[in-house]
């Protein structure tokens, strides 16, 4: 039997969101998610090692990048940090992040810099890619409000490939986000299939920030966001096709709507 300890303890307790949440911690498995953290400069709370990790040149770099920063590196083997990591291949460390705590003020509003909204994205893979979208296609932040999977849930943060250690990022409510909108004067469009299309550049020029709303592929955006918004946009697809994945959608929309120099 494999013998505990407080980090393993941690590690297994975040897994679970209510763990997550009530730590305010997150877990970062893999060498490029492990470097992205390092670079992000977040404090690393400890790090399960195998000897995966030094089989690789790379692997030994991080490792002694880990030691640089001091961070509390536990030795454990091959069968204990499968049974510690949520991938089938976690390359020989798993590592715990304590991510930014971010808020609405914390996202930088401007013309230019669409903030993202998420209604009810659930599913982590898409949200995960949807970070990394936004960070790479310049977008100022993403909200995400209820029914939209965890920011901090493991999927995400793989899916997000270090955009989240990056990138403001906050879970809100509609009340919240209206309040905030309308003292930051960000104007609310929502990506809908009947909205008008977006031509490209055409949004760029805009001299408002914009709060860019993506919802549930199947049931939309709430109605309290669709009375609140200013215009309802698409994106112009081939004669029938009917619908985008919603990250590529937002991916799209966001190159439309932003300008990165």
């Amino acid at each position: 039997m494999a013998m505990t300890s407080p980090l393993r303890t941690m590690i297994r307790d975040l897994h679970r969101r209510r763990g997550r949440e009530r730590r305010g911690l997150a877990l970062a498995e893999g060498v490029r998610l492990v470097e992205e953290a390092l670079a992000a400069e977040l404090p690393l709370r400890g790090a399960a090692i195998s000897p995966a990790l030094e089989a690789t040149t790379r692997g030994r770099a991080l490792k002694s990048a880990l030691e640089r920063r001091a961070v509390r590196i536990e030795p454990v083997s091959e069968s204990e940090l499968a049974a510690l990591a949520d991938t089938e291949h976690p390359q020989g460390v798993v590592v715990v992040v304590e991510p930014r705590r971010w808020t609405m003020t914390d996202i930088p509003v401007a013309p230019g810099r669409p903030v993202l909204v998420l209604d009810g994205v659930q599913d982590p893979g898409n949200v995960g890619t949807i970070l990394r979208s936004a960070l790479g296609l310049g977008a100022a932040g993403v909200v995400a409000l209820k029914g939209t999977a965890e920011l901090t849930s493991p999927k995400v943060v793989r899916g997000s490939m270090g955009a989240l250690f990056r990138l403001p990022a906050v879970a809100g409510t509609v009340d919240e986000l209206l309040a905030w909108a309308g003292e930051r004067k960000v104007e609310l469009w929502i990506a809908e299939a009947d909205g008008e299309p977006l031509e490209p550049g055409a949004a760029r020029g805009h001299a408002a920030p914009v709060g860019l709303i993506v919802g549930n592929e199947g049931a939309g955006v709430g109605s309290s966001l669709q009375a609140a918004a200013r215009r309802r946009v698409a994106i112009r697809l081939a004669p029938g096709a009917e619908s985008l994945n919603v990250a590529i959608a937002a991916a799209i929309l966001l190159r439309e709507v932003a300008r990165v120099e």
